[in-house]
């Protein structure tokens, strides 16, 4: 007996610093119930990866699951392939943080 159905979801690997868990994004696409305008709506999920065997850029599916930890709903189902991504659709890195001094031209004695 089934206790529900498990949803998956295809998206390409986005980074794979964390030991067992890789950041993956997925893209969905739909028209806005009223306008009927295309919406394309990204979602970072982590992903859990028993094996450290997504690479950066590949296409996977991914499948929900019980809580692994924290944030972690999702493992890996099966690579699909490679996917070349393009410098706009990586994250962005944040400044490091630190307030940069500002330098004055006048010497206070």
């Amino acid at each position: 007996m089934e206790k529900g159905t498990r949803r998956v979801k295809e998206g390409v690997v986005l980074s794979r610093k964390m030991d067992k868990t890789s950041v993956v994004q997925v893209e969905r696409v739909f028209a806005h119930p009223k306008y009927k305008k295309t919406i394309k709506v990204m979602k970072k999920f982590l992903v859990h990866d028993e094996n450290n065997e997504a690479n950066v850029g590949d296409l996977v599916q991914i499948i929900e699951t019980r809580p692994i930890s924290k944030r972690k709903f999702h493992r890996i189902l099966k690579i699909v392939g490679k996917v070349k991504l393009r410098l706009k659709d990586l994250p962005k890195k944040s400044s490091s943080g630190k307030k940069e001094e500002i330098k004055s031209d006048t010497a206070s004695n």
